[in-house]
C-alpha cells in the first residue's frame, strides 16, 4: 500500500541511465524507473523515441518518501547532474528526447521547480540561459527492462 508520504517526481536530463543512477544514491528514494514522457505516441519503444519524432523525452520517474527526502533535494540532484543550458542535447546525445525537463505532478512541485530554476539562473553559475522546461506530468511509459538500472547491472556509475 502506498504511504501518504510517498510521492513521484519525474525528470529528463539527457540519457536516462546516468540520471537514474544518481537518484538511486539518494537516501529516501524508494525506487526509480526509466521511461518516456511528454510525447504524443502511445506506448513508444526505445526505437520509436530514438527517431526523435515521438515528442517523448527520456526520463527517470523517482518514487520517494517525502518524510526522508525533500523535493528540493531531488531538484538539487537534477540540476547538479546535467547541463540545463543545453537545448535538446546532453554531451554527445542529440535530439528532443534528451531535453532538460521537469515534469511536475503537483502544484507544489511546479512552484518549487520554477523557484529553483529562477534561483539557478540568478546564481550565474551558467553563462547561458537555463533551457529546462517545466511542464505537467503526462503518461509515464516505462522503458524496456534492459534499460532499467542499466549502469547498476553493469557495475558502472557513470555513462561517459
Amino acid at each position: 500500500m502506498k504511504s501518504s508520504t510517498t510521492q513521484k517526481a519525474t525528470f529528463g536530463a539527457g540519457c536516462f541511465w546516468g540520471i537514474e543512477a544518481n537518484f538511486r544514491q539518494i537516501k529516501g528514494v524508494i525506487d526509480t524507473a526509466v521511461g518516456y514522457m511528454g510525447g504524443k505516441m502511445k506506448n513508444p519503444t526505445y526505437e520509436d523515441v530514438c527517431t526523435d519524432k515521438t515528442g517523448h523525452a527520456e526520463v527517470v520517474e523517482v518514487t520517494y518518501d517525502q518524510s526522508k527526502v525533500s523535493y528540493e533535494k531531488l531538484l538539487e540532484v537534477f540540476w547538479q547532474n546535467h547541463d540545463p543550458t543545453q537545448v535538446n542535447r546532453q554531451g554527445p546525445d542529440v535530439g528532443t528526447q534528451y531535453r532538460s525537463v521537469i515534469f511536475y505532478h503537483t502544484a507544489k512541485q511546479k512552484s518549487l521547480a520554477m523557484k529553483s530554476k529562477e534561483n539557478l539562473q540568478k546564481s550565474r553559475k551558467f553563462s547561458k540561459p537555463i533551457a529546462t522546461e517545466i511542464v505537467p506530468a503526462l503518461t509515464f511509459n516505462r522503458a524496456e527492462d534492459y534499460h532499467q538500472k542499466y549502469l547498476e547491472k553493469r557495475g558502472l556509475n557513470v555513462c561517459h
